[in-house]
């Protein structure tokens, strides 16, 4: 098989900037233990590590539906079928607001089993809620930011994406050192960086796509049933693959957490961080 080098050249303007963005969600968490791991020492490392999950499946919905939608979104523009492919837009956009009310309202309301069910217990539970309330406060911003991503990769705008994601990952980065250490507002000051950092990447996609002319709420009722199935369908398996490595983390957070408690998760957090690391670099390869 003949490759030449421009199928080389776009090939890695893609895949690249994939890799760059992908390793950089990894990192968010990490951002966020480092900070409050040296200010609240053990037990509040181990609090943000037991919450990871939960704001890793924020995540992954975002990431789901945006690639579902985008997917299906290029499928059509290459038809040459621009009214369906922004109709693609529309209902991954109404999908990305209902996820965002529905879990912001479950984490809310049920944070503190959840959490128990996670593992946490004795100083790392009111650290925890403490982290996820805030966290839940910013759910849109997450998922959103997650979520429109895909559609500016498949715009033509890696380079942009990639741009929004490190824009975001430094704002999270300025915000840990000035709440966490600077202002001293612990677990608060670190989910607000987080919401902060994720609402900057929000921005930044919402404002390509608004240059692009390409976002939009608009759809007829009788389409949403189909294009809905459509990008739930597609959206399942990139929200497994997202989700997926968090499993194993929920599992040995229960066991480090009944047999070490607070040090063991702790310790495994710094573990977990540069496995994430690897295996979001291997993501994006998508």
């Amino acid at each position: 098989m003949n490759i030449n080098k421009q199928d080389v050249r776009i090939f890695f303007r893609y895949v690249l900037p994939s890799i760059f963005s992908f390793a950089l969600s990894g990192i968010y968490s990490i951002v966020d233990g480092y900070f409050i791991g040296n200010r609240l020492g053990d037990a509040g490392l181990s609090a943000v590590t037991i919450v990871y999950p939960i704001v890793a499946f924020i995540q992954a919905v975002g990431t789901g539906l945006g690639m579902g939608g985008a997917i299906y979104f290029s499928i059509e523009r290459a038809r040459g079928q621009d009214k369906e492919a922004n109709r693609l837009i529309a209902i991954a956009n109404w999908l990305m607001l209902g996820f965002s009310v529905l879990l912001t309202t479950l984490v809310l309301f049920y944070n503190a089993p959840m959490l128990k069910l996670l593992g946490a217990s004795g100083n790392m539970l009111p650290l925890a809620q403490e982290y996820i309330i805030i966290i839940s406060f910013g759910t849109g911003l997450q998922i959103f930011g997650t979520g429109l991503v895909p559609f500016i990769r498949n715009l033509g705008g890696s380079s942009f994406a990639m741009i929004s994601m490190v824009s975001g990952f430094a704002t999270n980065i300025v915000f840990d050192y000035l709440f966490v250490w600077v202002w001293e507002q612990g677990m608060t000051g670190a989910a607000l960086a987080t919401v902060l950092g994720q609402g900057l990447t929000m921005l930044f996609a919402l404002a390509y796509l608004f240059r692009k002319g390409r976002f939009t709420m608009k759809i007829h009722l009788d389409q949403v049933l189909p294009a809905t199935s459509s990008v739930v369908r597609v959206g399942l398996a990139p929200f497994g693959l997202a989700m997926s490595p968090n499993i194993s983390l929920m599992i040995i957070n229960r066991f480090s957490a009944s047999y070490g408690g607070e040090s063991a998760i702790a310790v495994y957090a710094c573990i977990a961080y540069m496995i994430s690391i690897n295996l979001a670099d291997f993501t994006g390869h998508r």
